[in-house]
């Protein structure tokens, strides 16, 4: 089969959407004996996980869902080089799909978690300077705020801009990456628009320091 550069990423686009799909939260709590949908604020996500289960169960969702982003990612780059193919699109390709699989599972009725983590697992493939930078702000309001939410969504707001400044400062990277850091950004915030809605009416949970890693 002769793979050109539309052909390949059309390809990466959607294997990695359905690896990215794979609920691993839901699958992780269920082996647990609860449903993490009706737990917590009702997300599969790590975030959720972690804050229902504890960080024994917690932890190992993240990487998962962190491998969901950098394994197709560098899957599809190495597959592009190995048929002489520019590997920026496929890449993307494959970093917007796994990012899209997690976001909108078909196995739950495309409802799926937030993004942060497989979306850090892309960016440790194609732009790990502006997650370094993501992740230290990301810290800062953590610990500044307690509040996983501000902290998810100012890291999601550093990427395009670390990104772009990388861009105009050294000319790295690519005009595509940077264009994909916005959209990356723009789609974490969005998921977190109820986060928003319940931080401005005062409503939205602290994170605290969970006593048991089980349910009562």
């Amino acid at each position: 089969m002769v793979m050109n550069e539309l052909t390949a990423s059309l390809l990466a686009l959607l294997a990695s959407y359905v690896l990215g799909a794979t609920p691993f939260g839901f699958i992780v709590a269920r082996i647990h004996g609860i449903d993490i949908r009706e737990h917590g604020s009702g997300n599969i996500g790590a975030t959720n996980v972690f804050r229902v289960l504890g960080k024994r169960v917690g932890i190992p969702v993240f990487i998962l869902d962190l491998c969901k982003g950098l394994v197709p990612v560098l899957l599809a780059r190495w597959l592009a080089l190995r048929h002489g193919i520019i590997p920026d699109w496929p890449s993307i390709a494959a970093a917007i799909g796994a990012v899209l699989g997690h976001n909108f599972t078909f196995w739950l009725g495309f409802r799926g978690g937030k993004g942060i983590a497989t979306s850090a697992g892309v960016l440790l493939a194609l732009l790990p300077v502006p997650l370094a930078a993501a992740l230290g702000c990301w810290l800062i309001l953590f610990f500044t705020t307690r509040y996983v939410a501000v902290a998810s969504i100012g890291a999601a707001a550093m990427v395009p801009a670390a990104s772009a400044a990388l861009y105009f400062w050294r000319g790295i990277p690519s005009v595509p990456l940077v264009g994909f850091a916005v959209l990356l950004g723009f789609l974490a915030i969005w998921r977190h628009r109820s986060n928003i809605r319940r931080l401005l009416n005062g409503t939205e949970n602290r994170f605290a320091k969970k006593k048991s890693s089980s349910l009562s």
